[in-house]
């Protein structure tokens, strides 16, 4: 994963807890239910971003025993 993914998904976490966070404190379950799917949605993609990364490495291991 690129550094900037990273920062990206970091972000978009922390924007997420705060929304829920605001929305548990103002009773407002919408704006926490936006938090959790914001946070939600950038674990998915920090998952993805690793998985990618896994297969490229697997990728070229397998090519450097080729060679």
């Amino acid at each position: 994963m690129g550094l900037g993914d990273k920062i990206k998904n970091a972000a978009e976490d922390a924007a997420g807890k705060v929304k829920e966070g605001v929305g548990k404190a103002t009773d407002d379950e919408r704006l926490q239910a936006e938090g959790e799917a914001q946070q939600a949605e950038a674990e998915a993609r920090k998952k993805a971003e690793h998985a990618k990364d896994t297969v490229k490495d697997a990728a070229d291991k397998a090519k450097n025993r080729l060679e």
